[in-house]
């Protein structure tokens, strides 16, 4: 299977830096992708906690939209019990004009208590929440009809969008999941993407993606619907330097800030959990042998992604989790590494002219007047 690649950005980024340059740096980066013909590039939504810093995704995107040329831009995701469906569905709509047709439309119950605690919504109804709402939210999107619908957190009387969307047959959906059944089910029954986070974050158990696909293949036969392998996305930590040694030397610090200081202090986790003992200063190389981290070289990378592909059966494209381990000029250099040398091996780009080397090579005899330059160079020394 093809697999494409692209980038997932909550985005991450250590306090006590000026958020103001923080959100110039991530747009540059994702012009840096565009350049480098990534596929696509996820921007979540968080509002406390203070290292995920953006609560308006939609912004981004459209700020992008004009700086970007051919990369796609998703919401990762809109977090729908904090938001009226009508407004996500107009949002949507404007985005993928001002896009041209690049815009993805990611949705899902949120997973952090803190933002939910602020809104006054109950954790425990997150999820309930999201299922509601989402059906009515492809409607609204992709849909003809009027919507007359009442629930315990929004109304809707004869809702139907004035502006049509830009992309025919309409615009993709796609579905968060972090480890349970619940979000590939949801694709399933409707037929959407599934977007899966495959490093769960520290202290949480291991996600198994293959079940995790499972879930959505079982939902969407019970359903009478269909799902496609080209519309899950993969999303994992990732960095590579030109040797596996500078890599691990990149992130090493701001691996250690963003395990304590992150989850450990701001989110409260157990980020020992899974990590007992094992020595500090091996914390790192523990994360990357659990399969919650890719750092090493371009073919430390191709390994990894090779094996996560035959693990999960095939999946259509890899997210680099960006989490800003590194300075930002080693995360841009990994990212050039990512497309220029790993990326090839699994989209097919290098093989023609790998295949013109090869048949060249196994067809010298036809070409008797390119006699190896050494043999031409002795006989005008004689």
């Amino acid at each position: 299977m093809h697999t494409g690649f692209g980038a997932f950005l909550s985005p991450l980024h250590a306090p006590g830096q000026d958020p103001h340059l923080t959100i110039r740096r991530d747009i540059q980066l994702v012009e840096h992708l565009d350049e480098l013909n990534f596929d696509e590039c996820w921007f979540g939504e968080h509002h406390s906690l203070s290292w995920p810093t953006v609560g308006a995704p939609e912004t981004l995107i459209a700020a992008l939209a004009d700086r970007t040329r051919q990369i796609k831009l998703a919401n990762g995701v809109v977090t729908l019990p904090f938001h009226h469906p009508f407004h996500v569905a107009n949002r949507a709509i404007m985005l993928d004009h001002l896009t041209r047709g690049r815009y993805i439309l990611g949705v899902g119950p949120g997973a952090t208590p803190n933002d939910a605690h602020m809104l006054g919504v109950d954790p425990g109804e997150l999820k309930r929440m999201a299922r509601e709402a989402i059906p009515t939210v492809m409607e609204l999107v992709n849909g003809e009809e009027r919507i007359s619908e009442k629930t315990d957190w929004y109304t809707l009387q004869d809702a139907k969008m004035q502006l049509p969307r830009y992309s025919e047959p309409g615009i993709e959906i796609a579905v968060s999941s972090v480890g349970t059944p619940n979000s590939p089910q949801i694709a399933g029954k409707y037929g959407l993407g599934l977007l899966s986070f495959g490093a769960p974050p520290p202290g949480w158990p291991a996600v198994d993606l293959a079940r995790q696909w499972s879930y959505a293949e079982e939902s969407a036969e019970e359903h009478g619907r269909t799902v496609d392998r080209r519309t899950w996305r993969i999303a994992v930590p990732l960095h590579i330097a030109e040797t596996r040694e500078e890599a691990f030397r990149d992130v090493r610090e701001g691996f250690g800030k963003w395990l304590h200081g992150y989850w450990g202090e701001a989110v409260g986790a157990d980020v020992l959990g899974g990590l007992e003992g094992v020595p500090e200063s091996r914390h790192l190389e523990a994360t990357v042998e659990q399969g919650r981290a890719v750092v090493g070289s371009v073919e430390d990378a191709v390994e990894a992604i090779r094996h996560l592909r035959e693990t999960t059966g095939g999946f259509g494209t890899f997210l680099t989790y960006v989490v800003n381990w590194a300075s930002f000029e080693k995360v841009k250099r990994s990212f050039e590494l990512l497309a220029t040398e790993v990326a090839p091996r699994f989209t097919g780009t290098a093989d023609r002219g790998l295949e013109s080397v090869r048949w060249s090579t196994e067809n010298r005899a036809l070409f008797p007047h390119t006699e190896p330059l050494r043999t031409r160079l002795a006989a005008t020394t004689r």
